[in-house]
């Protein structure tokens, strides 16, 4: 297989980790046979520095025209003075609005070897943590129409889906669920809210097309409930805006090492882009010793989600387990007795345990 891969190392540990999963992803290439090329391009304030935008033009085409994205981590204090269009931070909406990108898929995954760093009590965790949050990313409420009286007396927020909004993205849950343990819960607010009615409407239809695949639904506030309460029970959570953006934040704390999730945004065709949840951590740029896991595991999903390469995808998500249960850490996942090592040291042990 070839396949041409847009790189935006961005700022701060950006380009430290990105550094580490293209390693990886070489690694895969020359094991199983593949080739990938990579383009390297400018986004967030490493643009703002270099041309004075966040994203130019030019390097959105540039990411259109690959046949997927791998972004690194984008803004910093250095920027904080810019205007608001100006935010390093533009450059993701501007990509997942230009890449057409409505579907963020973010697993929240706790590895038996890490759940002391859970908030949650160990019986409560039981074998673990593997939950895969799937968020509408273009409509809802944060897309809707927005108003405020002259007087401030008052304001409001439309709340607008579409059926074929709906359809969509439950659509990618259903494909997601198919990848992994075949459960599909689908989110929303259906008692009180009428697009939720209609969200549940047509999830229920999507999910005729998808025989093999279990499908429930809940109430959005009992879903927050229970993933502090028996997160084992969801395989694939599918929600609207809002609440994806809510749920997905409670997820990922949930498993107490917030460096070691990876995120997928992903459109219509195959191509997505695929980052870290994480933010550009400035400080520790360049040491040496940030945590290319979640780097490493968004390319892993690449491989799965855009590529369709299943056994490399897990060939690489293995060797992050193996690496974490032989006791390597990398400083933000290490307690006091743990041994740790750096950025490049701890993607040099991944990629030697890859399959």
């Amino acid at each position: 297989m070839k396949k041409h891969i847009a790189v935006i190392p961005g700022d701060g540990i950006g380009p430290d980790i990105i550094a580490e999963a293209v390693n990886v992803l070489e690694r895969v290439a020359t094991l199983y046979g593949h080739e990938f090329s990579f383009e390297y391009l400018l986004a967030g304030g490493a643009s703002i520095d270099e041309y004075g935008v966040p994203l130019t033009d030019e390097t959105l085409e540039k990411a259109r025209s690959a046949d997927s994205v791998l972004l690194g981590a984008v803004g910093g204090p250095k920027w904080d003075g810019m205007e608001g269009k100006l935010r390093p931070e533009k450059a993701l909406l501007a990509l997942r609005s230009g890449l057409g990108l409505f579907c963020n898929l973010r697993p929240a995954l706790m590895y038996k070897a890490l759940k002391d760093a859970s908030p949650l009590k160990s019986e409560i965790i039981g074998d673990g943590i593997d939950v895969m949050i799937v968020r509408e990313l273009t409509g809802g409420i944060y897309f809707g129409e927005k108003t405020l009286a002259v007087d401030s007396s008052w304001a409001s927020d439309l709340m607008k889906y579409s059926v074929e909004e709906i359809e969509r993205i439950a659509r990618k849950a259903f494909d997601a669920a198919r990848k992994r343990r075949c459960k599909v819960t689908s989110v929303d607010k259906a008692n009180v809210l009428e697009t939720s009615r209609l969200w549940r409407k047509v999830v229920s239809e999507v999910a005729k097309d998808y025989p093999d695949v279990e499908l429930n639904h809940m109430y959005v506030d009992n879903a927050a409930m229970q993933l502090v309460r028996n997160p084992g029970q969801f395989d694939v959570i599918v929600t609207e805006n809002m609440f994806g953006d809510i749920l997905s934040d409670e997820a990922s704390m949930i498993t107490g090492s917030i460096g070691m999730l990876s995120s997928a945004s992903l459109g219509n065709g195959k191509s997505g882009m695929y980052e870290p949840i994480h933010g550009s951590a400035p400080d520790i740029a360049g040491k040496d010793i940030a945590n290319p896991i979640a780097t490493i595991l968004s390319a892993a999903s690449m491989l799965r989600y855009s590529f369709d390469l299943d056994r490399e995808a897990k060939a690489v998500e293995d060797a992050v387990e193996a690496v974490i249960d032989e006791g390597w850490r990398t400083f933000d996942i290490a307690s006091k007795d743990e041994r740790t090592v750096g950025t490049k040291e701890m993607g040099a042990l991944i990629r030697e345990r890859i399959k």
